[in-house]
């Protein structure tokens, strides 16, 4: 019997109507798939008879590992790693469909790491991901919004993010106190570019170290006092983080680039 690991943020998801609705949002037939997490094989069953052309899991835990290498044999190729020491861009040249019931204690972590080093050219075709409701508030949240912050601004450098459904404790085994929600990611076609997307980072950690406090602060400290920017992206520093865009965020990094590289 395999009994969920608090340290590792498992809740194995059980609800066929969710499982029913993640197959079936997008054509996967004869596509590359990438389930992370996948736990104890309840969604990866399903995702099988959707005829894959390849299919690849990578799971943490050693004995789920083991169970699903059993149970379904070489239909899958299980991947026994952390997905965070693990480069996905390694794994196939042709771009891949992404699965994932994220382990609530790192699927920020996961989110972000992806991000950051995403390439000019995207591993992944589309991801449909399952993150704490709390968490995908803030991947989605639009400016001026209490939610809206770091989290918002880097998914929404590359990606487009669309809402499916909330989904609920019960839906779970065990069932997490919190309600979760899912999330489609596919990749923009243009997007700004960014030299180092660690300066996207630190700028808006910079920003949004104190998010009640006016911009003038970080900005100086990122600028050196220097109004130029400011002026040119007309940017009022009387504002505070969560009133400029993410376009905003995007110009700001490029002209920390331009002027510090």
């Amino acid at each position: 019997m395999i009994i969920a690991k608090k340290s590792l943020g498992q809740n194995f998801l059980i609800d066929n109507k969710i499982i029913d609705k993640i197959i079936n949002y997008i054509n996967i037939k004869d596509k590359i798939v990438l389930e992370v997490g996948p736990g104890t094989g309840n969604l990866t069953g399903p995702i099988l008879k959707k005829q894959p052309k390849k299919f690849y899991v990578v799971e943490k835990d050693n004995d789920l590992a083991i169970q699903l290498t059993k149970k379904f044999y070489d239909k899958i190729k299980v991947i026994n790693n952390d997905i965070l020491s693990f480069d996905e861009n390694l794994l196939i040249k042709d771009k891949v469909i992404v699965f994932g019931n994220l382990p609530y204690n790192i699927s920020t972590e996961i989110l972000i790491k992806w991000i950051i080093n995403l390439k000019n050219s995207f591993w992944f075709e589309c991801m449909i991901l399952m993150f704490q409701k709390e968490v995908a508030d803030r991947i989605i949240a639009n400016i001026n919004n209490s939610n809206y912050g770091r989290l918002s601004i880097l998914s929404n450098w590359k990606l487009n993010i669309k809402k499916i459904c909330d989904v609920y404790p019960a839906s779970f085994k065990p069932q997490p106190k919190i309600d979760s929600t899912l999330l489609f990611f596919t990749p923009k076609k243009n997007f700004y570019k960014i030299n180092n997307p660690k300066n996207l980072e630190k700028i808006t950690r910079i920003f949004f170290s104190n998010r009640r406090k006016m911009l003038r602060k970080p900005y100086n400290k990122l600028f050196n006092g220097d109004l130029r920017v400011s002026e040119k992206l007309n940017i009022n520093l009387n504002l505070r983080p969560q009133n400029l865009s993410c376009e905003t965020y995007f110009k700001l990094t490029q002209e920390y680039e331009n002027l510090f590289s």
